[in-house]
């Protein structure tokens, strides 16, 4: 009786453990076949369950939940009546009647424990989706398609809302759109480099520009067009390292925009206090990366540090717009504006409609003309500070 209590034990805190980082999707019952073994004839009666209280249970009264044709006779036991349809599927390859080739074969039917040369190349690879995104997907879909029956809305699933593939992309129209952010970065920081190395006069001796930003400005480039690259990738491919790859470009590029917004609106000029300035909100942003890619990548709280980081952006600078003179400041005041309504869409979210527009879309469509119109306030700032600098050396 003691082993079996503390065997409810173990099994209820991996419960616990798991809920904590896992969407509603991941615990409906015909998606997870643990849940249906906690006894609900009905199929959403799980919906009045309290998750604490069936954990609860597992420990302090084991015969309660367990006495639904479960046998804890053993630790195989649990884990045989635990599988879900996603950890199936992976052993099977067969979801009813649709057969995933590549979760036991490639398709030149080559065994996946061959040796390295006798696999396929990485390309083809990349072009298959691997198995536990196959058996993810297709567990989903067929479950969406059994809530649509019953007049139910969509669920999230692993973090993701149920979208429709269209050939390799995973979400096409959020890796469009990331695509077109990119292109529009780099349009921008081309026509931004041009400028102030060609168009606008350099100083005398050094030959270097007379605006003071200009090198932060190109990491910052480099790091936003670094940024809508992995989120590309990943809204292509999703994948564990992808994703990382992903969330770690973005809280990079939001840290150095905050760094970088501090620098120009204080006016900061000497390296040393540039330094001083960067270097805890630097550690913070480094430290919050290895978090989420070596310990835990937790969606939540990378949520909070990145909407504390861009608010902070946005505030900073439209207060600094309101009190100084700058020529493009109604640029600005539109820019702030207009990514404070979009970032909206990532707190309000929704489901995908059609299986294709969801919220995330929607923000990687309004940051499109947003970025085109920054890069515009950018290079208007350039002019402004170099005609000043040039005007006190003449």
């Amino acid at each position: 009786m003691e082993a079996r209590r503390w065997l409810a034990f173990l099994l209820a805190l991996g419960c616990l453990f798991e809920a904590l980082d896992a969407s509603p999707g991941d615990f409906d019952p015909l998606y997870s076949r643990f849940w249906i073994g906690l006894g609900a004839a009905d199929p959403f009666q799980l919906k009045r369950y309290d998750l604490l209280a069936i954990e609860m249970d597992l420990f302090f009264n084991p015969s309660k939940v367990f006495g639904h044709g479960f046998r804890v006779s053993s630790p195989s036991d649990i884990s045989l009546n635990a599988r879900t349809c996603v950890e199936q599927c992976e052993k099977t390859g067969i979801i009813g009647d649709i057969f995933i080739q590549h979760c036991q074969f490639p398709s030149n039917d080559i065994p996946v424990n061959s040796p390295w040369y006798m696999q396929e190349p990485l390309y083809l690879q990349w072009k298959q989706l691997n198995c536990k995104s196959d058996c993810r997907y297709n567990c989903m879909m067929q479950r969406e398609k059994e809530r649509e029956k019953l007049g139910l809305s969509p669920v999230k699933y692993h973090g993701k809302w149920p979208f429709k593939r269209v050939f390799v992309f995973q979400e096409p129209l959020s890796a469009v759109l990331s695509a077109l952010n990119l292109l529009i970065h780099f349009t921008g920081w081309l026509s931004f480099f041009l400028l102030v190395n060609y168009k606008l006069p350099l100083r005398p001796q050094s030959k270097r520009t007379y605006y003071e930003y200009t090198g932060l400005w190109h990491i910052y480039a480099v790091l936003s067009m670094n940024a809508w690259f992995w989120s590309a990738i990943f809204h292509t491919r999703d994948f564990d390292l992808t994703e990382k790859l992903d969330y770690s470009s973005a809280v990079a590029s939001l840290g150095f925009s905050l760094i970088l917004c501090l620098l120009r609106t204080f006016n900061v000029k000497d390296e040393a206090s540039r330094v001083m300035l960067a270097a805890p909100i630097l550690a913070f942003v480094t430290t919050h990366i290895l978090y989420l890619n070596f310990y835990q990548l937790d969606y939540g709280w990378n949520m909070k540090v990145c909407l504390v980081m861009g608010v902070a952006t946005l505030l900073v600078w439209a207060i600094w717009a309101g009190i100084t003179r700058h020529p493009s400041r109604v640029k600005l005041w539109i820019n702030v504006l207009g990514v404070a309504l979009a970032m909206l869409l990532e707190i309000y979210d929704f489901p995908p409609y059609m299986g294709y527009a969801d919220a995330h879309a929607l923000w990687h469509a309004a940051t499109i003309p947003l970025t085109y119109l920054w890069w515009s306030f950018i290079k208007d700032d350039a002019v402004f500070r170099t005609a000043v600098l040039v005007k006190k050396a003449k």
